[in-house]
């Protein structure tokens, strides 16, 4: 009893006075530009909010229901969703070290004691049911940081799920507008096969009545078969998009070939779009946010680690009932019990706690650089993205009056070759031309349209930060208790 008298006041004090080690951790402190480098085009509007839904800007329904059907079918993002319920697990085993825990005990032991060690040579059986209890009593933390440590990687992997909900988003949209390009490039090709059939049959024509030369039959025929060989490149490239969709919305490859194989137009862009400020990516960007929380996890590992150098303090204790007769096994008689505080403290490692403590720390620090450099990535995107929006427009333009100004070049070259004005030679000049150009076009239209995708995903958009799951109403985990 006077020991225990004086281990009380003891064990009152570290309870009371003992904190969690290791370092808080604070949020990195990241200077953003105020401005994007890029000169901003008039169509671009800084607005504080992004439009979250940026595919319906398209106005094109199909693409709005792959969308819908990849958020609930891809295989990616399921896995990242199991990802999420993994993490959510082992914040909930982190948790459930702050309470104690119980066991229920019961045995059963057939035994026989020696005559020739003070025994009586007896054969028995013994029941011995029970409970047993302990707790970890956190003195320095181990606990509490070992908690902060899984609440901040299931943050984190709620964050890669977003990432790859959004990046999910935009490689649709842009396997959607690869498949229009395809389909684009293919209609300007057959349509200039046509014309190039049309001016073989009047060279043979001509031929025939001595007006032109075999030179010119045979470089017409080798104009229209150089362009006919572009057309299979074409087809196994929009049949590996086609195919791809399939695949991002977790269907089997072909699944969505009829939807698909029909040719529709190029959806182009909005006419205006909203941008953020470069601040709003630490918001907006779930890489940036998941590298946060990553950075947070392994500060507080730290502390775990740190926690090893302290003592650890421990409370057991058991209670239950041992007899060897069943009649009587739960009277007073037959009552057992045992409890009290277990001590632990290393006393000699080699330094191997230590240097535990030196290996996470330097983690962090490598943490923190992934921090930095990931938000160096996200403004490198951006502005990559921003400018290849803006020159990709001009360009767009221009290749507009290139192609007009090419059909009009192949309508006047064929009717002076006709009248015998010009020779054959300008005319398969003026095709090649607009062969060339509108094939250009018809991928820059799709470039265009892609840019767009790609800027919105370099901003992040394509989810609202303050409700994550907005756009993924299917695949909400349910809330940890």
């Amino acid at each position: 009893m006077p020991r225990l008298t004086v281990l009380l006041p003891v064990l009152v004090f570290f309870l009371a006075g003992c904190a969690a080690v290791g370092p808080d951790y604070t949020p990195p402190q990241t200077d953003m530009p105020s401005a994007w480098h890029t000169p901003l085009d008039p169509a671009l509007e800084t607005r504080e909010h992004l439009v979250l839904e940026w595919w319906k800007l398209y106005n094109d329904p199909l693409l709005t229901r792959l969308i819908t059907e990849a958020a609930t079918g891809n295989l990616g993002l399921k896995e990242a969703v199991a990802r999420v319920d993994e993490a959510r697990a082992q914040l909930g085993i982190a948790l459930g070290e702050e309470v104690p825990s119980l066991d229920a005990d019961a045995g059963i032991t057939r035994y026989r004691t020696s005559k020739n060690n003070y025994g009586l040579g007896k054969t028995d059986t013994l029941y011995a049911p029970g409970v047993s209890a302990s707790w970890e009593v956190d003195l320095f933390g181990r606990i509490r940081r070992s908690v902060e440590a899984a609440g901040a990687e299931f943050q984190a992997t709620r964050e890669d799920r977003t990432d790859v909900m959004i990046s999910l988003y935009a490689q649709v949209a842009r396997t959607y507008l690869n498949i229009r390009t395809y389909q684009a490039r293919l209609a300007a090709a057959d349509a200039n096969i046509a014309s190039q059939k049309q001016v073989l049959g009047l060279t043979r024509s001509k031929f025939k009545y001595g007006l032109a030369t075999s030179l010119d039959v045979a470089q017409a025929e080798r104009v229209l078969a150089s362009s006919e060989a572009t057309i299979p490149p074409l087809r196994i490239e929009l049949s590996k998009s086609i195919n791809t969709m399939a695949v991002l919305l977790g269907r089997q490859p072909g699944a969505l070939y009829d939807t698909l194989s029909i040719p529709k137009d190029i959806p182009l862009p909005p006419q205006k779009a909203t941008l953020g400020m470069p601040a709003d990516l630490l918001r907006q960007r779930p890489d940036i946010r998941r590298a946060e929380r990553q950075l947070a996890a392994q500060t507080a590992r730290i502390g775990v680690a740190k926690a090893d150098l302290y003592p650890s303090l421990s409370l057991t204790g058991s209670f239950g009932y041992e007899s060897v007769n069943t009649n009587d096994l739960f009277e007073p008689a037959s009552n057992v019990f045992a409890f009290g505080p277990s001590l632990r403290w290393n006393i000699f490692s080699a330094n191997r706690i230590r240097n535990r403590v030196k290996a996470q720390d330097a983690v962090a620090r490598q943490y923190m650089l992934r921090y930095e450099s990931t938000v160096l990535n996200a403004l490198n995107e951006v502005e990559n993205a921003l400018r290849a929006y803006i020159e990709d427009r001009v360009r767009l333009e221009a290749l507009s009056r290139a192609v007009d100004a090419a059909r009009r070049s192949v309508t006047l070259s064929t009717q002076l070759y006709k009248q015998g004005l010009v020779n054959f030679q300008d005319v398969l000049d003026a095709q090649r031309d607009q062969f060339s150009l509108e094939n250009e076009l018809a991928s820059a239209r799709g470039s265009s349209a892609a840019n767009f995708v790609n800027l919105y995903a370099a901003l992040g958009g394509g989810w609202n930060p303050d409700d994550p799951e907005a756009l993924l109403p299917t695949l909400k985990e349910t809330v940890f208790e």
